[in-house]
């Protein structure tokens, strides 16, 4: 760790991922683990040697294979290779490579799992880019140059992309606290997209696997899709479960989708469940009595972690370095924390990430609404979608620089082919939550974290058949009204204490409001109003005094734009070349 001359932010230099380049590459590189004419395979070292984990061959060399994966049903797969007993033991990184050499792209059909992937083909000098369905893993790449290079994080690209900011990225991350869709900050570095193949060198991208609304079986009552919810979950966390003899870890909020992992991990799991628990000290409210209450039902080891105001501001910087798009969102550091906690404890960590995407949670809510009155609010579906993130839609025009708001302000969105595609309305929302907030906030945040922790983390809810099972359920099942998620409070209901089932949705409040207010807004200043902070160039500075001052804060929201601005700002320093 080193400290910047210019803005005092504490820099970290997270290990590097494997990466792979596609092109002719000096020789001199270091760590090159494999490589021919076209393609280099860098695998990174560490105390045990060199990450051979990460890569495989088959086809006598022919197929290379490099990325991360996680599967499911590693079983099913050795039976569709003819193989009765994993006596060679495959590794699933092998396993791919030969289902591959047999089938070639068409095998992703039978990966049910979490991966990113690049397979090289040294016959045909194809190079694969792939992700799995729902973005559990990550997949960047360079877009110029006689050379590109791919990474699961964003960061170890670094040397191989120039500092130029992406503005179109930059407006949404401002909009939705994340970046959404393929851009990244950086103009020269796209994402590759959950579901999809980019094939080089025609630089094709293919979906493998689409989200589709397939409702089904609407004339059945809504304890028939519980029951039929509750026999994939059973099956799902299985499989998420480690072995017998090791202990797994959940992160507990005391929400109904936490507290259903939680119960099904501990009616499977025989070996010692840890549930994990935050608070912000005695000055904020918190669900203590809600997770503790699981945690008793389901006699779980409980831990509870205080986090201070302290802890969240110095923390921020090293979180940021371990993300790849900065995203803007207050549960950053709390994640970050917690999971070095689990990690004394647990190797696998489960966590309820997913129940409102897939099934209904109330932040729809504004826009079914909106959908019901717009013709009175004049607002019309992409604006109310933009408005109910709550960030800084509505303050574009002043935020951004004129030159810069006149560069963006006509760029078509992300969201726009899902919102108003023929889906059902709530449907369509939640494939939008699923497919960007999901892929490119929630399971990047909670994975990349986790990992800085050195934990496996795994998100059951968010399973590729639990989200594919979620648009088959009729939609006045999932979110009616007032009653949200009832197809889930109905598969799991018999697990859990009527207070936790009946609860209102909450969500874990993180209290930035306090915090600009009490305790950082002097270190905010300095951060977001110098002359050389790296946001500078983009943003007017009058907004920012104004939200810093808490001028006309009527709804109480300064605080978590100043977070995300804060987050920005923090994150460009710590990525600066």
């Amino acid at each position: 760790m080193y400290k910047s001359r210019k803005s005092k932010i504490p820099f970290f230099n997270p290990d590097p991922s494997w990466r792979v380049a596609w092109g002719i590459v000096d020789a001199n590189y270091e760590d090159i683990a494999w490589r021919d004419e076209k393609v280099a395979v860098f695998l990174p070292r560490t105390a045990s040697g060199v990450l051979t984990e990460k890569f495989a061959l088959a086809g006598e060399g022919r197929f290379v294979v490099v990325g991360d994966i996680w599967l499911t049903n590693q079983a099913q797969l050795l039976q569709n290779l003819g193989i009765e007993s994993n006596n060679f033991g495959l590794n699933s990184l092998q396993l791919v490579a030969n289902l591959w050499e047999r089938w070639g792209s068409e095998c992703l059909n039978q990966l049910v799992g979490m991966f990113a992937l690049v397979i090289w083909d040294r016959e045909k000098q194809v190079l694969w880019l792939v992700r799995d369905r729902v973005g559990a893993r990550t997949l960047y790449y360079t877009t110029t140059g006689s050379v590109r290079w791919i990474a699961p994080q964003l960061r170890t690209l670094a040397p191989h992309r120039s500092s130029d900011l992406d503005l179109v990225a930059l407006r949404d991350y401002l909009c939705c606290a994340f970046v959404p869709g393929e851009r990244t900050l950086w103009q020269q570095v796209r994402e590759l997209r959950p579901g999809t193949v980019l094939q080089l060198p025609e630089c094709k991208v293919q979906a493998y696997w689409q989200l589709q609304e397939k409702i089904t079986a609407i004339d059945k009552p809504l304890v028939w899709h519980s029951d039929r919810l509750r026999q994939l979950l059973d099956q799902v966390v299985r499989e998420y479960l480690p072995p017998e003899n090791e202990p797994v870890g959940v992160f507990l909020s005391g929400g109904l989708d936490s507290s259903s992992i939680t119960a099904l991990a501990a009616e499977f799991h025989h070996s010692p469940v840890h549930t994990f628990s935050i608070h912000f000290g005695s000055e904020c409210p918190n669900e203590l009595e809600f997770s503790s209450l699981v945690a008793t039902h389901c006699q779980t080891q409980h831990h509870i972690l205080e986090i201070t105001f302290r802890d969240m501001w110095e923390r921020l910087p090293e979180t940021m370095a371990y993300l790849d798009d900065p995203i803007g969102d207050p549960l950053t550091v709390p994640n970050l924390l917690l999971g070095r906690l689990a990690r004394e404890s647990v190797q696998v960590l489960l966590n309820g990430e997913g129940g409102d995407p897939c099934f209904g949670g109330p932040k729809n809510q504004p826009m079914l609404i909106n959908n019901l009155y717009g013709s009175v609010t004049n607002q019309d579906a992409l604006q109310a979608y933009l408005i109910s993130f709550q960030k800084c839609a509505t303050a574009l025009p002043q935020l951004l620089k004129p030159e810069v708001w006149t560069a963006v302000q006509t760029t078509p969105w992300v969201f726009e082919e899902d919102l108003y595609s023929q889906a059902s309305y709530l449907n369509r929302l939640m494939a939008l939550n699923i497919k960007f907030k999901g892929a490119d906030q929630i399971l990047t945040k909670v994975n990349n974290l986790t990992q800085a922790a050195l934990l496996q983390a795994r998100s059951p809810l968010f399973d590729q058949r639990v989200v594919e099972l979620s648009m088959e359920i009729p939609p006045e099942y999932k979110l009616s009204g007032v009653e949200e998620k009832a197809v889930l409070k109905g598969a799991i209901a018999e697990l859990l204490p009527p207070a936790i089932i009946h609860r209102p949705k909450s969500g874990m409040m993180v209290p930035v409001q306090l915090g600009f207010r009490k305790y950082w807004q002097r270190e905010a200043k300095n951060l977001l109003l110098s002359r050389n902070a790296a946001s500078a160039p983009y943003l007017n500075q009058l907004p920012i005094r104004n939200w810093l001052n808490y001028q006309g804060d009527t709804w109480s929201r300064y605080g978590i734009k100043l977070w995300l601005l804060v987050s920005l700002e923090i994150w460009l320093q710590v990525n600066q070349k």
